[in-house]
């Protein structure tokens, strides 16, 4: 190596270490916030916000750095895959940056730090007119930021593609079709039966043996506690800092434990992938999961595949009749399985069913297409939302903080990304016909440990990191293209199962 490229090469980490530092910087404002921080504190970390992402923006798109990159790219032959991999994703970002007025940018990051919380407040307080405003801009500022970047392209499409690499609203539409016409005839069919009226629904659950369930379910994924803990905020979410020091959240309800179970185990899903990435990709780009699809598979594989199969309850009843004997000591495990998966239509969707789940999300993708496309505005979406859980779920959605103002994706910046959790749910069962190949799943889970799966998952997805785009580590991990029939045959065994139809 010549001295010329070392040099190169040592600037190329120091500037992956700055990145990283400014990351570690704005995550750890963005946890306090979303769960510590008093009320009426927004202006300060707005402030924070604004300098930090400055010094970002201008550390990655000033001409050293372009030059840098630039150089690295023509010398590739002399480059390991990996930092060949690094100036790629580098040079990936910075071609969406160069495009956008850095005071734009800035001013976009400070809107979405004030946003965040005024949506708390608009949604405890059911107001979505104050709410309003700040949605107009973070739907203004990611077109208007699709159009700067690729301004032949269709904005949404630019924006899907930022969180899955690849897709397409054409994608997306022909996927949400086969689930519509597989879904939705098999829901009427379980509604017909009546079976659910005569499951029974559990409530008093204290919060304190609630998160005595969660270190419990923690220790069963095998997520180690040195390196995750579990905090508490409005909206369940993940947070990395490094492999060795990743967060998760929860909210626990006392008539719905199963609500915080399950944000526990999905949550759990995105830290294995976080920390089973290969030690180096640390304080790189390379680092962290590939894509929103990628990452929401594992939370999603854990939350429903593994976590409401039946041989996952029948290991898991014995601790959460000792944690609720009131609610839970006479349930038999079968009753449990039942319970748990009991599918019907609802409002909300962090706690829908498994097989009503990507109804929900089909809903929230064809509100932002109709924003981007300008056939809807900000004023239009209560009604246009209300409208589609009507006529895709038959419920009335009594409240804004029920129905439009429910999630917190949009009021931090995060348009497009709602596709990636159905797909997710369907790459998981595609990996799981793979991973039968090579170990025995339920034998897996009824020795009271996740950590076959795990260990399986890190080694087939989590040590490569940001290696490789989506769908070609797909194709690596099962051998085949994505085939949503997997997913679709998989539903329907299931719950035909379940209510005998």
């Amino acid at each position: 190596m010549t001295e010329e490229m070392s040099a190169k090469l040592e600037k190329l980490a120091e500037l992956q270490k700055k990145l990283y530092a400014f990351k570690y910087a704005t995550s750890s404002i963005y946890l306090d916030s979303a769960t510590v921080a008093p009320k009426d504190t927004e202006e300060g970390r707005g402030e924070a916000l604004g300098i930090l992402t400055e010094y970002m923006f201008d550390l990655s798109t000033k001409p050293e750095t372009i030059e840098l990159l630039e150089y690295l790219k023509e010398h590739s032959e002399e480059l390991t895959a990996h930092q060949k991999r690094e100036v790629e994703l580098l040079l990936r970002d910075n071609e969406f940056k160069k495009t956008i007025p850095a005071e734009e940018y800035i001013e976009f990051q400070r809107i979405l730090s004030k946003a965040e919380a005024v949506w708390h407040e608009a949604k405890l307080n059911n107001d979505y007119e104050a709410f309003k405003p700040y949605l107009k801009d973070i739907f203004e500022y990611n077109i208007r930021f699709a159009k700067y970047y690729k301004p032949d392209q269709e904005p949404y499409n630019t924006q899907l593609d930022m969180f899955e690499r690849g897709l397409t609203m054409e994608k997306c539409d022909k996927f949400f079709e086969t689930l519509r016409e597989h879904i939705v005839p098999l829901i009427k069919k379980i509604m017909a039966t009546g079976k659910n009226e005569k499951l029974p629904k559990l409530t008093g659950f204290a919060i304190e043996k609630q998160k005595q369930l969660t270190e419990y379910l923690m220790d069963f994924m095998s997520i180690d506690p040195n390196h995750c803990v579990c905090g508490e905020t409005e909206h369940p979410f993940t947070l990395e800092f490094t492999k060795d020091d990743v967060r998760i959240t929860t909210h626990y309800h006392e008539d719905n434990f199963e609500s915080s179970m399950y944000s526990v185990i999905h949550e759990g899903g995105h830290a294995l992938y976080e920390l089973g990435g290969a030690d180096e990709h640390k304080y790189t780009v390379v680092a962290g999961g590939v894509s929103m699809g990628i990452h929401e598979s594992q939370s999603r594989f854990f939350e429903n595949i593994i976590g409401r199969s039946e041989a996952f309850i029948t290991a898991v009843l014995p601790k959460i009749k000792e944690i609720f004997p009131e609610q839970y000591g006479d349930i038999t495990p079968r009753l449990a399985y039942e319970i748990i998966n009991r599918a019907e239509p609802s409002l909300i969707r962090t706690e829908a069913d498994e097989l009503t789940y990507c109804l929900h999300v089909m809903i929230r993708y064809e509100i932002e297409k109709k924003m981007f496309a300008g056939e809807i505005t900000v004023d239009d979406i209560p009604a246009e939302w209300n409208r589609l859980y009507k006529e895709y779920l038959g419920v009335d959605v009594p409240s804004d903080e029920e129905g439009c103002l429910q999630d917190s994706h949009w009021s931090g910046g995060a348009v497009g990304y709602f596709p990636s959790y159905a797909l997710g749910s369907a790459y998981g069962a595609q990996m799981l016909a793979k991973m039968r190949e090579d170990i025995d799943v339920e034998a897996a889970i009824a020795s009271g440990s996740l950590k076959p799966i795990a260990d399986w998952l890190k080694d087939k997805i989590h040590q490569h990191a940001c290696m490789y785009d989506p769908e070609e580590l797909f194709l690596m991990v099962c051998g085949a293209p994505f085939d949503p029939t997997y997913y679709v045959e998989y539903l329907e065994k299931k719950f035909s199962d379940l209510y005998g139809v």
